[in-house]
């Protein structure tokens, strides 16, 4: 055996030398291990500066920080948290606990695009050892607080954000664990085995189910009595084994030594910029961090390491709130442990006695008894070796409180009853009884919480769940429940002040969480309008459910007189807090992103014309609507397909009735957007009938366009010439597109009605065609959008189909027919409903005997001028005024003559040119 070495831990030493050459046969690896265990935890107590190791909301690291820092008295507290998030600490005191500190962008400039927005979070509960170190800082005079882990835009620059790497099929996350969104986490003290066997092998021989239960079971309950010596040491120790005991994972070791080196480097700033003396410091770190082996650690640590600078990313700050439940899910914690976490600090600061530190003015806190005289520290005394003593000492076995258990299991049937299980006194007795046999199993003599809760979901929970929570949630709620935080009103940033300014009117508690109703009586009270306004913009900005309009609707032209709605601006403050990152003010937001979407590379010309509605709907903006608007007519030239024509039809018919009836003028970019529309849809008609890509109801739009917008464009200059050529390159092989190409025709004039109902029955009469006939029917169906005038055609049409094709053809077709009016022509079913009703009989007893009115023979009786009448040009003549002045326009010159005499009688034009009234006869004839 080896000479015993130097130092405090020398004893320590040889023990672990003699283990591992009995169970490793040997020195070798594991002994290696051991003593370099020690030697990372010895390095770490005799550095000058005090580390003081933490795990992430620890119930005993933050009673061993109140502890330490009411003993030391530090006069400089560094803590391991984003260094730019500074400045948002000391508005903790205005928020209730939890929330996060969260750093967020919007737009990237030095990452990728698809990572945007970026954010990072850091949470803070009162159960933490941050948030003790942070209250004892900003409350404490002549104590400085530093931030020394990397900032943000390092965290990006180091990692890659989370989303990129998610799983699609991930379950997603309820309301209460999404609180943080994609944010990355930041937190102090991520203590937990990397290496996935070792973690297996403490969980199946401690007897639990997740680490979370390990960790209480066994860190916390022993810890939480030990004093300030044996605390460090026993947290050096697990991070350093969790250290060396990690996998070779070279990028995420990279990131942690990168880590350390920047922290060490800017406390060394620090220390040489201030002077300050290393004793008078306290380093809060993770136990991961606080066992480093880098180059850089301690203040005398090498200076090598150099910070590069942060990219040109514009980074904002705020606070948003936060919940147990989106702690637990950001970093990989049990369900329910944080808030067991709340409900140990609770009960080791009442065993204990120890006071902690709070921020004052903290809201949701309890008020603390004045503090005492801070004492003078002691010198510091060399350290001791207190591991030796904590690691030989067998574990304390805390005796049964029969009082609490017993309270637990009758809350527990309180709670079940409450929603829906058949619980009872008995349920309790077993609920009681099994979780003593069950810590007894584990060997335990206090059943924990965990315990607790696999009895009750054991012995309630028989088959399944009555309501919409089960008993394990049921018991996470009684241990403290799902906390969620609340940022006050002094700690949001402007534009979320704003809004609450501007609904004040409303009298409603808007920070309060939960759906509230409000009832807005603007023709009562004309001052609630621009509460509407705000509450509208609210609802094109926010996530669904902030603000949900439940009577009442806006649309061009029309102003509502009462509105009521569903708002839950408290549940969703983290989105309206995020609004105050992008502007000042909610209509600085909106327009933002409505010229975001409008110029965005993906952007079409229905998604520009949507904006270019909401900008006059919102922010009554006609200066933005005409920006926007002319960029939908560049957008819209720049498009090769039609698959944005029935929402460009809908949107542009909107907003030209608007424009009609409240400007005396039409804007010019609506002028030259009808004028380029049609031209651009005349070229693209002939590709879009023959396309397989394209939909019917696509190329029923795009016709629906070039023929509602047809008067417009003409009287701006368009050629009708241009949409007769388009129609005769058209060359459609499907039956339907066939169909609306005879509809298109039959509104130009160049097919009459006679030939088309020629078209249909010889499709009728042809056995080869008739299974195809009922496409030809959607075909037509969908002709009503461009042509509304064939609605009888239409009506006659599917008539024929049902008297006339058989059933294996016509039954299997109607499905067919009722989702495609359902999903494509909701709209187009009152016009052929209606047309049926004006065509068919309204009595069931009429129609065995009723004709059908294109079956029943047309008689034209014979129009001639009645006996008596007058012939001529009489009127005319009686009043000339009219045709002087029509004359006088056209520059012709010439006098009346006299209806006396020889002059020709009667209508002497019609009767030398008869054809035009021949063909208006025939014409009439085939209607």
């Amino acid at each position: 055996m080896s000479a015993v070495p130097e130092g405090t831990f020398g004893a320590l030493r040889t023990q672990l030398q003699d283990a591992a050459a009995a169970f490793a046969a040997g020195p070798g690896a594991l002994e290696g291990i051991l003593r370099g265990i020690v030697d990372d935890v010895e390095r770490a107590v005799r550095e000058p500066l005090e580390i003081f190791p933490v795990c992430h909301h620890s119930p005993a690291s933050a009673l061993a920080m109140a502890r330490r820092l009411r003993e030391k008295q530090p006069k400089v507290v560094y803590l391991e948290l984003c260094e730019d998030m500074a400045p948002l600490l000391a508005e903790l005191r205005n928020c209730r606990l939890p929330v996060a500190v969260q750093a967020f962008a919007t737009e990237v400039d030095g990452f990728p695009a698809d990572w945007a927005p970026l954010s990072v979070v850091a949470p803070v509960t009162e159960a933490s050892a941050e948030y003790q170190a942070i209250a004892y800082a900003l409350d404490t005079p002549g104590v400085d607080l530093v931030l020394v882990d990397r900032s943000s835009d390092h965290v990006f620059q180091w990692e890659t954000p989370p989303a990129a790497d998610a799983d699609p099929d991930a379950p997603a996350a309820d309301a209460e664990s999404a609180l943080h969104g994609d944010a990355v986490g930041v937190e102090i003290g991520d203590l937990r085995p990397r290496f996935a066997e070792l973690e297996e092998h403490l969980l199946r021989h401690g007897r639990v189910r997740h680490w979370s239960e390990w960790w209480h079971q066994y860190v916390e309950l022993p810890l939480g009595d030990s004093d300030h010596d044996a605390y460090r040491q026993v947290m050096l120790l697990i991070g350093s084994l969790f250290r060396r005991l990690a996998p070779g994972d070279r990028r995420r070791v990279r990131i942690d030594e990168d880590r350390e080196r920047y922290m060490w480097t800017r406390m060394r700033e620090h220390l040489a910029a201030t002077g300050t003396d290393p004793a008078d410091c306290l380093y809060v770190c993770g136990a991961f961090h606080a066992a480093s082996r880098v180059e850089e650690f301690g203040v005398e640590g090498s200076d090598t390491f150099t910070i590069g600078p942060p990219t040109a990313t514009r980074w904002r700050h705020g606070l948003i709130p936060s919940s147990h439940a989106a702690i637990e899910a950001q970093f990989g914690l049990a369900a329910g442990s944080v808030s067991i976490a709340a409900t140990e600090w609770a009960k080791n600061l009442k065993r204990t006695g120890v006071r902690p530190y709070r921020l004052k003015g903290q809201a949701g806190t309890r008020r603390t008894t004045r503090a005492r005289k801070a004492a003078v520290p002691a010198p510091p005394a060399p350290p001791a070796d207190r591991l030796t003593g904590f690691l030989q000492r067998p574990p304390a076995l805390d005796p049964l409180d029969e009082a609490e258990l017993l309270g637990w299991s009758v809350e527990i049937v309180r709670a079940a009853r409450r929603n829906g299980y058949l619980a009872s006194t008995a349920d309790a007795i077993a609920v009681f009884e099994t979780s003593i046999l069950l810590a007894g199993m584990r060997d335990r003599v206090r059943p924990t919480p965990y315990d607790f809760q696999d009895a009750a979901v054991t012995c309630i929970e028989k088959e399944a769940v009555p309501g919409r929570r089960d008993v394990a949630r049921l018991v996470e709620i009684m241990m403290g429940g799902d906390r969620v935080g609340q940022v006050g009103y002094d700690a949001l940033p402007p534009l979320a002040r704003d809004v609450h300014d501007r609904l004040a009117p409303l009298n409603l508690r808007l920070q309060q969480r939960g759906v509230q109703r409000a009832l807005l009586d603007i023709a009562g009270r004309p001052e609630l309008e621009r509460c509407s306004d705000v509450l509208w913009m609210l609802r094109r900005l926010l996530p669904q459910g902030a603000a949900r309009p439940i009577m009442g609707e806006r649309r061009l032209g029309e102003r509502a007189i009462q509105e009521s709605w569903d708002l839950a601006l408290g549940t969703h403050q983290r989105a309206l807090i995020e609004l105050g990152y992008e502007g000042v003010s909610i209509e600085q937001v909106l327009e933002q992103r409505l010229r975001r979407a409008a110029y965005g590379p993906q952007a079409t010309a229905a998604q520009v014309l949507e904006a270019v509605e909401e900008a006059i709907l919102h922010l009554r903006s006609r200066r933005l609507a005409d920006e926007l608007g002319t960029r939908a007519l560049e957008v819209l030239a720049r498009e090769r397909g039609v698959d944005g024509a029935p929402e460009v039809l809908r949107r542009v018919r909107r907003l030209l009735a608007y424009y009609r009836t409240s400007e005396p003028v039409l804007p010019r970019w609506i002028e030259s957007f009808v004028t380029t529309g049609y031209a651009h849809y005349c070229t693209l008609l002939p590709t879009a009938f023959t396309d397989e890509d394209a939909t019917d109801r696509q190329v029923a739009a795009t016709l629906g366009f070039l023929f509602g917008m047809e008067g417009l464009a003409l009287s701006l200059g368009c050629d009708r010439t241009q949409l007769e050529l388009a129609l005769a390159q058209s060359h459609p092989r499907e039956p339907s597109r066939t169909a609306l190409l005879w509809a298109a025709q039959t509104h130009l004039g160049t097919l009459d009605r006679s030939e088309l109902r020629a078209r249909c029955d010889e499709l009728l009469g042809n056995p080869l065609v008739v299974p195809a006939y009922p496409r030809y029917l959607s075909g037509f169906v969908h002709a009503l959008e461009p042509v509304p005038g064939l609605a009888d055609f239409v009506v006659e049409a599917v008539s024929n189909a049902f008297a006339r094709l058989p059933d294996p053809v016509l039954l299997p077709w109607l499905p067919t027919l009722i989702s495609s009016l359902r999903s494509g022509g909701a709209e187009l079913a009152p016009l052929l409903i209606r047309e049926a009703g004006r065509v068919f009989p309204a009595r069931l007893a009429e129609l065995d005997s009723w004709v059908p009115p294109w079956r029943a023979p047309r008689e034209f009786p014979a129009v001639g001028p009645a006996a008596g009448a007058a012939r001529g040009a009489v009127l005319l003549a009686a009043h000339p005024a009219t045709c002087d002045a029509l004359a006088a326009l056209l520059g012709c010159e010439g006098a009346w003559t006299s209806p006396e005499g020889d002059a020709p009688r009667g209508a002497a034009l019609l009767a030398g040119h008869p054809e035009t009234a021949t063909a208006l006869e025939v014409l009439l004839a085939a209607g």
